[in-house]
């Protein structure tokens, strides 16, 4: 893929799905799975506040309280949805950021994924294809890409990081080696994130 030309966007939060799953894979105990207790969870952040829990699920107070007493037991669809990230973004923040934290500073990250890669290298092309690559990418792209969703980095701001950690660990095989080249995703099938 040649440097002037953008590579077509992907679907909605492929990339920061990836890194959601990768978080969620380094827990030591599931986060909870009932309404109730999902309930209670998150309310503990926000010091126990009812109101404060249902402008951030986007239900009325009294559909927080009904839950909690176990009045209510089967949320709708988008109120199950809510409940469920409210709960695992929140749930083992020390595990999480210890997981950051030696990914980014001694363990990298390991990506797999199956796309349609095209790239040039100085003056020669190689048409796209389809490759299924897994790769150990460094603790300094490690440390960009989660400093980058840390700060709330779209994957479209996530993508280019992506593409060029794979770039240099995979197609240049970690050095200066056909120093040209440069790797675009094109039409993610697979990715999966690994701390």
């Amino acid at each position: 893929m040649d440097d002037t030309s953008q590579p077509p966007a992907l679907g909605p939060g492929k990339f920061r799905a990836a890194l959601a799953r990768a978080e969620r894979g380094v827990f030591t105990r599931p986060a909870p799975k009932s309404p109730r207790v999902q309930m209670k969870f998150p309310r503990t952040r926000v010091k126990g506040s009812t109101q404060a829990l249902a402008e951030r699920l986007g239900v009325s107070r009294r559909t927080v309280q009904r839950y909690l007493a176990g009045a209510a037991t089967k949320p709708r669809k988008r109120l199950e949805e809510a409940l469920r990230q409210e709960t695992e973004e929140q749930w083992q923040p020390q595990v999480r950021a210890q997981a950051r934290r030696r990914a980014a500073t001694s363990g990298g990250l390991v990506i797999t994924c199956r796309d349609t890669f095209g790239f040039t290298a100085n003056g020669t092309s190689d048409d796209a294809r389809v490759r299924d690559i897994m790769t150990a990418v460094s603790p300094s792209y490690a440390a960009r890409i989660l400093e980058a969703q840390e700060h709330g980095a779209t994957d479209d701001e996530l993508q280019p990081m992506l593409a060029e950690a794979i770039t240099v660990s995979y197609f240049r095989g970690g050095g200066t080696a056909r120093a040209g080249l440069r790797a675009d995703f094109r039409d993610i099938e697979y990715l999966r994130i690994d701390f």
